[in-house]
């Protein structure tokens, strides 16, 4: 025990003295220690906890460690995971350590499971009992910290614990000023009610706080994506090739490559730890996003301006307000209205509708039709755009779907601005087939929710501009010339033939 205690805030050289590398009839006789980026991320513990004990020194709040790792195969985030449990129920005595997966397989029989392998390997395993779902102090170790310690032992505890996404209150954390661990494996498949509802155990500002996030990326959406995108501030973020880590099968893996490509997704979720360019349900790809972020605007100032309104009357939607004027949806900056009533955006549109001077102004009516009315009143030319209407076009099972595939035609060679919003709203929906045909059907916006995602406010909005067809600006004017251009008299031939 005091051997231990004296490498509390030392993690690597604590996994280093608890389990026997190297020793002979062992089954790490041929294993040196953990692997070069599990070392990285014990050190990276290790400075975590010093640099917090400075800031309680200086009166000043600790930090959270918040640590996300995506990889390919076989690269040991399992044995981690173990060895973390172990640490901290060594060291923290009374902390709480919560662990989950993306379902209760993956959790009992991967995750669990290779924390009982390392359990039974520790120097210390006699002081915890493991059970089918958790990792509690023998009977004789918890006797000793209730009366020798005064320690209360009732959140003293690993476990492994399941979650429901129809009941995402009963994950809510425990508060426990010994300390929390929490982890998420496979955490891509985790849903972002139970992402929500974890970050309340970290409420209370205590020195060990901790929280780990580990998955093959399988989904570009989705709060894992997020920590390497939207949220990526907030994270210490890592990308684990299976091919760069040691003791991983190279030639199965550079199999998987050669097979389907260095560039496949494929092999960028099972080797390279990348996130795919597009979801197998995805409607657009982020790599096409990307694309039209990156590219530079090329003026057309004879393209039709169209104003696209997608309005919201309140709750967690916003009204939001976009132009696209051909290939350029970036010059003209977005407006965003949170809880405005139909009147406020009604006035808000004519405003920006003196000032720009679209061609035309598309607004959902599904939520709509009281701005409409307004605007009509006003004096405003006005497109209705009947979301759950018929597509003009065969494949398409209604006229949203038909505008974002317009959308996704275009995004090939458009512009966009880089708003977070935008880009995660456009790489959102997903798609499928609609029942009883082979028409597509995008996701609806209750759907997206239920997946935990937010409405795709800004893409309906830029998707409404492509709700008509308007004829190009100069075409007036091409017209007008060619009425003018007179065939030559007195000859037997037209010259402009």
């Amino acid at each position: 025990m005091t051997e231990i205690f004296a490498l509390k805030d030392d993690p690597l050289a604590l996994v280093m003295f608890l389990f026997p590398w190297g020793k002979k009839g062992s089954p790490l006789e041929h294993q040196t220690g953990p692997r070069t980026w599990q070392k990285d991320e014990l050190e990276s513990i290790r400075l975590h906890i010093q640099r917090n004990k400075n800031l309680m020194r200086q009166g000043k709040p600790p930090e959270v460690y918040k640590s996300a790792t995506t990889s390919g195969r076989g690269t040991g985030k399992s044995a981690l995971v173990a060895w973390l449990n172990i640490i901290f129920m060594s060291t923290r005595l009374g902390m709480t350590c919560i662990n989950t997966a993306n379902n209760e397989t993956q959790l009992k029989t991967r995750t669990w499971a290779e924390l009982g392998k390392w359990h039974t390997l520790s120097l210390n395993s006699h002081w915890f009992e493991k059970t089918a779902m958790s990792l509690k102090p023998a009977e004789w170790f918890e006797d000793l910290l209730k009366k020798q310690l005064g320690i209360d032992t009732g959140y003293y505890y690993s476990q492994a614990q399941l979650w429901s996404e129809e009941n995402p209150d009963a994950f809510a954390g425990v508060h426990n000023h010994n300390g929390i661990l929490l982890v998420f494996d496979e955490a891509s498949g985790i849903p972002a009610p139970i992402w929500k509802v974890s970050e309340g155990f970290f409420t209370e500002p205590i020195l060990d706080r901790y929280h780990f996030v580990f998955s093959n990326p399988r989904r570009n959406t989705g709060e894992f994506f997020e920590c390497f995108h939207r949220f990526r501030d907030y994270w210490k973020r890592r990308h684990l090739d299976s091919r760069k880590v040691e003791g991983t099968d190279k030639k199965v893996l550079n199999d998987i490559v050669e097979k389907y490509g260095e560039d496949s997704d494929e092999a960028r979720i099972e080797v390279k730890g990348e996130f795919p360019r597009q979801g197998d349900s995805q409607f657009i790809n982020r790599e096409l996003i990307s694309q039209a972020v990156e590219r530079e605007i090329t003026p057309d100032e004879w393209a039709p301006l169209i104003m696209g309104v997608d309005p919201a009357r309140y709750g967690d939607d916003a009204t939001i307000i976009r132009f696209r004027q051909g290939r350029d949806a970036r010059s003209i900056p977005y407006v965003k209205m949170k809880n405005a009533d139909n009147m406020t955006v009604a006035d808000k549109v004519a405003e920006l509708a003196e000032k720009h001077k679209p061609d035309a102004i598309c607004i959902d009516a599904g939520n709509g039709t009281g701005i409409i009315d307004r605007l009509r009143q006003m004096g405003f030319k006005v497109h209705e755009v009947w979301f759950g209407g018929g597509s003009p076009e065969p494949e398409w099972a209604n006229f949203r779907t038909y505008m974002w595939a317009k959308v996704r035609d275009w995004l090939g060679g458009g512009c966009i601005d880089r708003d977070p919003f935008l880009l995660d709203d456009l790489a959102g929906p997903e798609y499928r087939f609609q029942k009883g045909s082979d028409k597509l059907v995008l996701e609806s916006k209750e759907e997206m929710k239920r997946r935990g995602l937010a409405s795709p406010d800004h893409g309906d909005a830029l998707a409404c501009t492509f709700a008509v067809k308007i004829a190009r600006r100069d075409a007036a004017t091409s017209r007008h010339r060619s009425r003018q251009i007179n065939v030559a008299t007195d000859m037997d031939y037209d010259v402009f033939k």
